[in-house]
């Protein structure tokens, strides 16, 4: 039988990790990454695995790979802390990785994302396909971008049928403390690329993200939620261009 190893990258995760982990107690080993939180989610996390490594401030790729590095067998499955593994997606997985006439090195895994505890089925949230189940053997590594890391390899990728159970926001508080946290190193991402923010970046990108994300991808079709997360991405895209202009402002004053 093959064996798999998890990997979870947390930072003050308590009201999450329990049933994350509680989701992946199938597999043979769990590794949890922690950023030194300052809740009890290591206390937790404890009670699934002795293997936790706590880490500095460290961007998203580069703790993935300290648990790429660690992990004890060659296949690896990770999950942020808001995710389960679905039990129909724990059998895909478990077939997949000893059926013998498995060949690619990597797999991607579409993600059920709720907001506020609905399933958001438009918006451009639905299908998310994200690379989530890989051979450590395949040399795969995360880039060390503050936001929105990417895998870098050059092996055969193929895609899974079930999907992870992602709990994005669980209320309207997590996902303004969320957006602020998210703007900011996405503005200071776009500064270390020498990017700055106009007039057109502030105004107009909000607007035609809500247009995009309400009428293109079809969130008027998520009822209400999805009227409130396109105004909310609107305003989450205005924030990060405003940011990325006041933290290029002294700059632009010399």
């Amino acid at each position: 039988m093959a064996k798999i190893s998890a990997i979870v990258i947390t930072y003050n995760e308590a009201a999450n990790i329990t049933e994350c982990l509680e989701s992946l107690k199938w597999c043979d080993e769990i590794l949890v990454i922690d950023s030194a939180s300052g809740d009890n989610t290591c206390e937790l996390a404890r009670e699934f695995t002795n293997n936790i490594t706590i880490t500095g401030n460290l961007p998203y790729g580069e703790k993935r790979n300290i648990g790429i590095e660690k992990a004890a067998f060659d296949w690896i499955l990770w999950l942020d802390a808001d995710e389960r593994i679905s039990p129909e997606l724990k059998e895909e997985i478990t077939s997949l990785i000893n059926d013998s006439k498995t060949h690619n090195d990597a797999y991607l895994i579409n993600r059920r994302s709720f907001f506020i505890n609905k399933f958001i089925k438009h918006s451009g949230w639905y299908p998310d396909y994200t690379l989530r189940l890989f051979k450590k053997s395949a040399g795969i590594r995360f880039d060390s971008s503050l936001v929105h890391e990417k895998a870098v390899y050059n092996g055969s990728t193929g895609r899974l049928n079930s999907d992870i159970l992602h709990y994005t926001d669980r209320d309207f508080e997590h996902y303004i403390n969320k957006l602020n946290n998210y703007t900011s190193l996405s503005a200071e991402e776009l500064k270390a690329k020498d990017k700055r923010a106009s007039f057109f970046d502030i105004i107009f990108r909000p607007a035609f993200t809500f247009f995009k994300m309400y009428f293109l991808k079809l969130g008027i079709l998520d009822g209400y939620m999805g009227l409130v997360l396109s105004t909310l991405s609107a305003v989450h895209v205005m924030t990060k261009y405003s940011k990325l202009y006041l933290v290029n402002k002294p700059k632009l004053n010399n």
